[in-house]
């Protein structure tokens, strides 16, 4: 029996009203009142939700097609990772990484476009062990951007480089949102199950590592300024901590388990516990860090894990809100029937290019907010990939490597340039050497993100990274693959 159709007044097309309501919240809060809170998502795509069932002619069909949507495993399994990784990206802020990166940083006398290589390697761990790009920017910029002024760096692609290396951390990070959501979204075609967390950020790291080596380059090339002042060892003293650096040690255990028993949650849960142990041993954290209760109100790392989670769960549950409106209405069957008759999708490399222009366009269109945008176009790149019988693990990495690329540096869109630009205006009431920086300017100084992309481009034309999924759901190469269908 056919499913039934989620009928909208007048015209079907009012079922993009609820998407389209929530991209106008994304780009007000963003780009034009700069507010950066996943909470505030969350209500924009609650609100916009319910502003959509006005155009219903069935208003409890459309609140069931909510529900359904609200309701998929995959939205599920999502919103429990998210949580439970909260938990250990909080231990990890905790146990004073970046501060383990100042001391390392100074101990090696580092000046000039040293100092920006190694502020793009620091921040990019700092970023994959925390599981956060934002948090990476405010948490880096306060610490190394004027230390790093007055030790010789440029200004300019200092910035770039603290920029460059949240994103590359959070791309690779098998904890980030980003990494997260991508491979949740793929599901294999020849079994059940979508792609591994630990699989997906094994095959990536070849594009990030190329990225990041021309970008180190480029950074020591144009990152010195050609002075230095003590000043800067100062404010560097006053950030240090090598016992930092003893945390590093869970996120290994964490990457470990996670590539032996492909299982995202064991993972977690041997990185909680190893980092809490570690930490409680060398005295970096104590037992009041972990949980406590001060004048009725719960503190330490695990409700601030789930306290700074709740909102992205609540976002991602209003993506899967709308998501569900678009599949009842057959909207989400319309799209992927239109790109996957069209001319460009009659090669491999013009189906990789819609899958990647497609997550670009997404990304823009939210103000650079990866996630969201790799939940709500995952589920048309899944079926464009499972037409051409790419695997999972390459659908991922396109997705969430075309992500980071371009939208991360539109000046006028992206989320993280006016994060940038908003703490290094912070930082110019507290230094009075600080100047403000051209936002257009930092977008090309972002080196990571604009090489990245031309490195993805590169994969797709060339093929290189290329996969398909065998009959096992295995990694094959495409000679492999038409061999197999011959004998077959």
């Amino acid at each position: 029996m056919d499913k039934e159709i989620l009928e909208f007044k007048r015209t079907n097309l009012f079922s993009l009203i609820p998407l389209i309501i929530f991209v106008i919240f994304c780009v007000a809060f963003f780009v034009v009142f700069k507010v950066f809170e996943m909470e505030a998502l969350c209500m924009g795509g609650i609100l916009a939700i319910i502003i959509g069932s006005l155009f219903a002619k069935n208003w409890s069909n459309y609140w069931k097609a909510i529900v359904n949507g609200m309701a998929s495993p995959m939205m599920n399994t999502l919103a429990l990772i998210l949580l439970v990784v909260g938990v250990f990206a909080k231990l990890m802020s905790r146990g004073g990484v970046a501060q383990g990166f100042v001391w390392l940083g100074d101990s090696m006398g580092l000046q000039g476009g040293m100092f920006v290589v190694f502020t793009f390697v620091a921040t990019s761990i700092i970023s994959m062990a925390t599981g956060t790009s934002i948090g990476t920017l405010f948490s880096g910029f306060p610490i190394l951007y004027p230390s790093g002024i007055l030790l010789g760096a440029h200004p300019l692609y200092l910035a770039g480089a603290i920029l460059s290396g949240a994103i590359f951390g959070d791309n690779i990070a098998p904890i980030s949102d980003t990494t997260i959501a991508s491979a949740a979204s793929q599901r294999y075609y020849h079994k059940d199950g979508t792609a591994d967390i630990a699989g997906v950020v094994g095959t990536r790291m070849k594009y990030a590592l190329t990225s990041g080596l021309i970008a180190c380059v480029l950074f020591y090339l144009m990152g010195d300024a050609g002075k230095a002042n003590v000043a800067g060892k100062e404010i560097l003293i006053q950030y240090m901590d090598p016992k930092g650096l003893i945390m590093l040690i869970p996120v290994v255990v964490l990457l470990v388990v996670a590539v032996t028993k492909r299982d995202i949650f064991i993972a977690i849960t041997w990185g909680i516990i190893s980092g809490t142990v570690i930490g409680l041993v060398t005295g970096i954290i104590g037992p009041k860090d972990i949980i406590s209760v001060e004048n009725g109100t719960l503190q330490g790392f695990a409700i601030d894990g789930i306290k700074n989670m709740l909102g992205t769960v609540g976002y991602l549950y209003a993506v899967a809100g709308i998501m569900g409106v678009l599949n009842a209405s057959g909207t989400m069957d319309k799209i992927i029937e239109g790109l996957l008759s069209s001319r460009f999708n009659n090669t491999i490399i013009g189906s990789e290019f819609i899958m990647g222009i497609g997550i670009m366009v997404s990304s823009m269109c939210l103000g650079a907010a990866n996630g969201p945008a790799i939940i709500m176009f995952g589920p048309i790149a899944d079926k464009i990939g499972q037409s051409r019988e790419l695997h999972p693990y390459r659908r991922a990495n396109l997705l969430d490597g075309f992500a980071s690329t371009l939208p991360v540096i539109i000046p006028f869109t992206s989320s993280f340039i006016f994060i940038v630009i908003t703490c290094v205006n912070g930082l110019m009431a507290d230094y009075s050497f600080i100047k403000a920086i051209n936002p257009i300017q930092l977008s090309f100084a972002t080196f990571h993100c604009i090489i990245l992309f031309f490195v993805f481009v590169f994969s797709v034309i060339t093929g290189w990274g290329r996969e398909y999924e065998g009959e096992k759901g295995e990694r094959i190469k495409r000679k492999q693959r038409l061999i197999n269908n011959v004998t077959n």
